[in-house]
Parts: C-alpha cells; sequence; structure tokens
C-alpha cells in the first residue's frame, strides 16, 4: 500500500486551512515541528499543531524535529495526532516513549536522520508503528534527495519484512515525481512530499501522481 502524505511546511501559512483542503486524496497530513534546537529552523508547536487538528479534514502525521521529546511527545499524542514521531537523537528511552504514545492512542514512529545508523533499532522494530529514514539533513523544506540513505532504508525493510512485523516505513526529504520511484524500490511505503505538492498549480493532481508513480514500482 502507498501513502501520500503531503507536509504542509511548503503550504501557505496564512492560508492553511485552505491548503489542507486542497488535498482531500492524501492519506495524512505531515505536521513538521521545528523548536531552532535540534533543528536549526523554527516552525509551530503545541498550539498550532491543536489548531491544525481542530480544522483538518485529514489525520495528522506528526513529526517532531525537537529537543526533550520525551517530555513533548505525550502532549502531541494528546492533541489527537493519529501519528507521533519523534527523533531516535532526541531520547534515551525510544521503547518506553513509543509505549507511552501508543498507550495514548496514538500510532509511535522513530526517526532516524541521514547519519543515524539503523542497527540499534532492528530488533526493536516490534515497539514502533513506523520507521522514518530521512532523505534529507532535517530542519528545512525543498532540499535535494539524498541516495545514499537508500541502502539504510532497504536494510530496515529487510529487518521488517524477516521479523514480521507491521511497521511503516517512511521517507521525507526530496520526494518528487522522479524520486518516489527510487525510494519505494528501496521499501518505503510512506511518503512525505512537500514542494512537490504545493509547488503545482493542482496539489490533489500531484498526489494522485505521486502516488501512480510509487505505486508502479515494487521492492
Amino acid at each position: 500500500m502507498v501513502r501520500i502524505n503531503p507536509s504542509i511546511l511548503a503550504a501557505d501559512f496564512v492560508n492553511l486551512e485552505r491548503d489542507l483542503k486542497r488535498i482531500p486524496s492524501a492519506d495524512y497530513v505531515h505536521v513538521d515541528v521545528m523548536d531552532n534546537h535540534f533543528v536549526p529552523n523554527l516552525t509551530f508547536g503545541l498550539q498550532m499543531a491543536g489548531r491544525i487538528q481542530d480544522v483538518s479534514p485529514l489525520p495528522l502525521d506528526v513529526h517532531l524535529m525537537i529537543d526533550d521529546v520525551d517530555r513533548w511527545a505525550p502532549d502531541y499524542a494528546a492533541l489527537g495526532a493519529f501519528s507521533v514521531t519523534f527523533h531516535a537523537e532526541a531520547t534515551d528511552a525510544p521503547v518506553e516513549l513509543a509505549r507511552r504514545l501508543r498507550a495514548m492512542g496514538s500510532r509511535a514512529g522513530i526517526a532516524l536522520k541521514p547519519g543515524t545508523p539503523a542497527e540499534p533499532y532492528l530488533d526493536l522494530l516490534a515497539e514502533f508503528d513506523q520507521v522514518l529514514v530521512m532523505t534529507v539533513e532535517p530542519g528545512f523544506g525543498g532540499q535535494g534527495f539524498m541516495p545514499e540513505t537508500m541502502p539504510k532504508l532497504q536494510q530496515v525493510r529487510d529487518a521488517v519484512d524477516a521479523a514480521g512485523v507491521d511497521v511503516w516505513l517512511q521517507v521525507d526529504g526530496g520526494i518528487d515525481l522522479s524520486t518516489i520511484a527510487v525510494a519505494r524500490d528501496a521499501g518505503a511505503d510512506t511518503f512525505v512530499a512537500g514542494s512537490a505538492v504545493y509547488g503545482a498549480d493542482d496539489p490533489d493532481l500531484r498526489v494522485s501522481a505521486l502516488r501512480a508513480a510509487a505505486a508502479g514500482h515494487t521492492h
């Protein structure tokens, strides 16, 4: 199954509710939370995410690029977010945090920066609902896709398949019509696309095109 999650980092923040309604065929809305500490950029926090949750016609796929996720991640689950993904680099207790998020009714995801190895987490896959393999350095939208992250993505896919667990494999960064098949071939099934969607004249038509491009390839 292919899932397309447009990132509202590329939407018009002044007309966010309008832009949320311009992607009706998408699966989830990807919400990038940045704190200007974990990454060198600042977007918005809990209050804004709460308002997005209030008005979004689609479930929220929250991606926390912040420090102190043990403190803050459960608050995003409490908002009713469908999925809350935190960075492996921001916590010393990823399994404990994932269990807290699941207990609150959210799916729990763990994200890995391009330079973070997957090996420490491969035996823990059953504790997560999603693994996000970053295909750019987190912090800014509009970056170029990093093909050198594909061996790690394939490594996680192989481990998920070998373990027989239901874990979604997400990619985020530089995903567009020219790169989505590459990520799909390496095992991704959930794709975050920001500029590729909201930079199009018809964002929803672009969502459909991305879905078709991904569905045409198998890993």
